[in-house]
């Protein structure tokens, strides 16, 4: 079968900071390949409208598969979707990704069948059922599937993370791919979960607070594939069990594998087990970035962060020592003052690392999506992406955007720019030489896209689609939040169909 697999466009965060190779789409890519299938994958991040537009022409594909992560690209898919349609009618197009597994009856009816299905949960183990089951027939009976029908049986998980491998020869401009100076860089992934569980976080919930590691030698030896100079570490909280990190950095020492790395972690799992940090380092890790979300013990207790205030200090003391860069996150909450911006922005200024700053949004499959007493403000799915207000302001709207933008541009001020140009010469012209203009383009763009007369705009933007609206849930048991359950990827329970 003909499969057509595609990532919509960046997102406003992209724009500048960082453009992430879409390894589970690779993933995909690579079971739905190792199943006799011939895949093409198209990368909107990196690649344009028209490209796709060709492709569908040329390859005429039999199925389509659209990658939602994010929310905010709902409505692009859609429109995908209904192009794809228009152009090839008998085609099979389907949804899947992180996001929209939350929302999968509500985009099913939004898109007016353009769209067949919604696949919720992990991809790798959905697709090869599914195309078997587009050509056969069954397809609501598939695991994870949700139909005009109703759902299907739950979704299956895999059991390891070794296999299906990435397909990363099937992508085109991976040179596009980047994160911060790293320019280019690929990603990898060594752990799939969290077992943390942050009020504002859907990655526990997606997963039911299930965590997997692919063995040392499986992360080795696909790293060891990798020709990308630079390499992102994609797990939520990298390096949980000291001794899985230690077990991949053995592998990586024996193969004299010679990358620099970025990875996400927490505070309180840095300062327990640094060695393993101080061994990474070692091996080319230059950036860490670090959740801090609040600065203060209110801020953290409100978000579940499980942290202390010092333990964050402490976790930014040892990353100095082990000269890693850091750069951290913290939420800005829609109730704050001109005050609390200007002691946050305090903060950012006091401090050596890179501070970024996202806007607390309720997102379907979070706690606070079914706590937050606030009232939505807008259900346009383009304006959540954590860098628009979609609950109440105390601010006049607009005053609260040029707050955020001033407070924002403390990494402007620090971290971009001429200064920055300067000292990052080496990098720079490194990266030039090589052709890689990522991060030099990136040094120049902040003006340009954050713009509170921008932000601000965007919310008198025409809606053609709305989030559905929260629906009741007690999360007195949280498990009712779950997307995958454990134990329960096998066996198929009684069909229930939609109102």
């Amino acid at each position: 079968m003909r499969v057509l697999l595609v990532h919509p466009s960046a997102l406003m965060y992209s724009e500048i900071f960082l453009r992430l190779e879409p390894l589970g789409l690779e993933r995909v890519a690579g079971a739905a390949r190792e199943a006799g299938h011939e895949v093409r994958v198209v990368d909107l991040q990196v690649l344009s409208r028209g490209t796709l537009r060709g492709e569908v022409r040329s390859f005429r594909p039999e199925a389509l598969g659209i990658s939602l992560n994010y929310l905010a690209n709902i409505p692009e898919a859609i429109e995908l979707a209904a192009e794809v349609k228009r152009a090839v009618p008998d085609c099979f197009v389907f949804l899947g990704g992180h996001s929209v597994s939350f929302v999968a009856e509500d985009v099913l009816e939004q898109a007016e069948g353009a769209v067949d299905a919604v696949v919720r949960g992990e991809g790798e183990p959905a697709i090869t059922p599914l195309l078997e089951a587009v050509r056969d027939g069954g397809v609501a009976d598939v695991p994870g599937v949700v139909t005009a029908a109703g759902r299907g049986p739950a979704p299956l998980m895999l059991h390891g993370i070794d296999t299906p491998l990435p397909a990363r020869d099937l992508m085109r401009a991976r040179r596009r791919y980047f994160i911060g100076e790293l320019d280019p860089c690929a990603s990898i992934e060594f752990t799939r979960g969290c077992p943390w569980d942050c009020s504002f976080c859907s990655a526990w919930t997606f997963y039911g607070r299930s965590y997997r590691k692919a063995s040392p030698e499986a992360a080795a030896e696909d790293l060891a594939n990798i020709r990308e100079p630079n390499v992102f570490i994609v797990d939520d909280v990298a390096f949980i069990r000291p001794e899985h990190g230690d077990a991949i950095a053995a592998e990586v020492e024996r193969r004299g594998i010679r990358k620099r790395y970025y990875l996400e972690t927490r505070s309180d799992v840095l300062l327990r087990h640094p060695e393993v940090f101080e061994r990474w380092a070692r091996l080319g890790l230059k950036y860490m970035f670090l959740g801090m979300e609040a600065i203060d013990a209110e801020g953290l207790d409100l978000y579940r962060k499980r942290v202390s205030p010092d333990e964050n200090v402490r976790a930014l003391e040892t990353a100095r020592r082990l000269g890693i860069k850091v750069a951290v996150n913290l939420i800005v909450d829609p109730s704050w003052d001109e005050e609390r911006f200007r002691v946050v922005r305090e903060f950012a200024l006091a401090v050596p690392e890179i501070v970024h700053f996202t806007v607390m949004t309720p997102y379907p499959g979070t706690e606070i999506w079914h706590t937050e007493s606030r009232r939505l403000t807008t259900r346009d799915y383009r304006l959540f992406d954590i860098q628009h207000a979609v609950v109440p302001t105390t601010l006049p709207l607009e005053r609260f955007y040029e707050e955020l933008v001033r407070t924002q541009a403390v990494i402007n001020r620090k971290h971009l720019g001429l200064r920055t140009a300067v000292g990052a010469a080496r990098v720079l012209t490194r990266n030039l030489l090589h052709g890689q203009t990522n991060f030099a383009r990136m040094l120049w763009k902040f003006n340009q896209v954050y713009n509170p007369r921008r932000q601000f705009a965007d919310h008198g933007r025409p809606v053609r689609y709305e989030l559905p609206l929260p629906r009741h849930l007690d999360v007195g048991d949280r498990r009712a939040l779950y997307v995958h359950t454990r134990g329960a990827t096998q066996g198929a329970p009684s069909r229930r169909t939609t109102d």
